[in-house]
């Protein structure tokens, strides 16, 4: 085993954020304490002994969100009263309890950072169990309407984005010590990339002088091909760039588009921050990755797609800050462009000041230094925080035949 401290960092595929925030700490960890520190990204969902429907939940994410809308509010809404919660948290005991003991075990971290909401309650098992505590630090990935499942007892540090959701924290019965305002992390490069916007364009083969729309889409942004159809034959003096984000039908569709502007098509690409420091607003729906990745580029938000639940707190936080607008209607987002633009710009270069303001580029550095000085203190041994105490969750654990304990030679031990 390496002399180096271990940070495991756990993950799911439910979208692109918990992934896309798992990475950026990684990264951000690797900078500045890759000589001393290693960290490894963990999706326990991957897990093959899980139920069918929690692993296939992730693929499945999609197909819901975009088709079955009212299906996924009732789920969020219903997440967010207590006792349904409690009961949530209970059966995700029983199901994910192995899985993450097994990812413990086998790490030994010195540290623990979260990212996802269904994997705190079988951690804090699992600490009670053992009589032994890794430092938690769960990373809220949402900006202001958040589940109820993020606040949980067994965190040592709850890193959240904004005041809003420290709030809600505090709300949850986080206690103040707790919490901490990091912002949701981005990959570092957002941070690193220093050169002006026309040196971005003359290097991606883009027009220099033009203001540049930078629109993002995917199979859960809906109406973007309407938008972009208005825009096309609106005769406003712009360039597009235009990511179907994988796509396939979009991306066709797009490149088989007759093109009355300068407009760059893309399928799905890897170097996104690039083109948001080139561009001067982008069009997309109100994800936590995508809205947290333009505001730490300083990159007005035209948002024009928001899938209820968590989405519509992201929404909300961005037209209050005053850096974006939501269209409700493709015929919106032509409009508010036209008063954007007006005047010289002079509404856009303010949507560009305040995004600025409320953007946190460097929030991956600042969790890094935070997992870094939780993996130097390192795992603790003390009473059991758990809501059932220890021995009420071992009777709970073995009521429901969930192998808490491992065998050593001829006799057992505790894990």
């Amino acid at each position: 085993m390496s002399d180096k401290k271990r940070v495991l960092i756990l993950t799911a595929d439910a979208g692109f954020g918990h992934r896309s925030a798992a990475n950026a700490i990684s990264a951000a960890l690797l900078e500045r304490h890759g000589e001393q520190c290693q960290g490894e990204i963990v999706n326990p969902l991957d897990d093959d002994r899980l139920p069918n429907i929690l692993r296939r939940q992730q693929a499945d994410y999609d197909r819901i969100v975009t088709e079955l809308p009212e299906v996924y509010q009732l789920g969020y809404q219903l997440g967010e009263i207590r006792v349904t919660s409690s009961i949530a948290e209970r059966a995700l005991i029983v199901v994910l309890y192995e899985t993450l003991r097994d990812h413990v075990r086998r790490c030994q971290p010195h540290a623990i950072v979260n990212t996802y909401p269904l994997y705190q309650a079988p951690l804090g098992a699992v600490f009670a169990t053992t009589k032994n505590y890794i430092p938690l630090l769960t990373i809220v990935t949402d900006l202001a309407t958040v589940h109820r499942l993020w606040f949980h007892s067994a965190i040592d540090h709850c890193l959240v984005p904004t005041d809003a959701v420290r709030d809600l924290a505090l709300k949850a019965g986080i206690s103040p010590e707790k919490i901490v305002i990091t912002g949701i992390p981005v990959h570092p490069r957002l941070a690193q990339e220093t050169r002006p916007p026309a040196a971005l364009r003359a290097e991606l083969g883009w027009r220099q002088e033009l203001t540049t729309v930078l629109a993002v889409g995917s199979r859960r942004v809906k109406h973007l091909d309407e938008v972009l159809d208005l825009l096309n034959h609106s005769g406003l003096p712009i360039q597009l760039a235009v990511v179907a984000g994988g796509d396939e039908r979009l991306y066709s569709q797009f490149q088989a588009t007759e093109w009355h502007l300068p407009t760059h098509v893309y399928n799905f690409v890897q170097d996104l921050p690039t083109l948001m420091h080139a561009a001067d607003l982008i069009i997309c729906k109100a994800g936590g990755l995508i809205v947290t990745e333009s505001l730490a580029c300083g990159l007005p938000l035209l948002l024009i797609a928001v899938l209820p639940g968590q989405e519509v707190g992201n929404a909300e936080y961005v037209v209050r800050g005053g850096a974006g607008e939501l269209a409700q209607k493709p015929v919106d987002a032509l409009q508010i462009l036209f008063h954007w633009l007006d005047r010289g710009g002079q509404l856009l270069a303010q949507r560009a000041e305040n995004a600025r303001r409320l953007g946190r580029p460097n929030a991956a550095y600042d969790v890094a230094e935070l997992a870094w000085q939780a993996a130097e203190r390192g795992p603790q041994t003390r009473a059991a925080r758990s809501i059932l105490g220890r021995s009420g969750l071992i009777k709970f654990l073995n009521r429901h035949a969930v192998p808490w304990q491992e065998k050593r030679g001829l006799g057992r031990r505790e894990l």
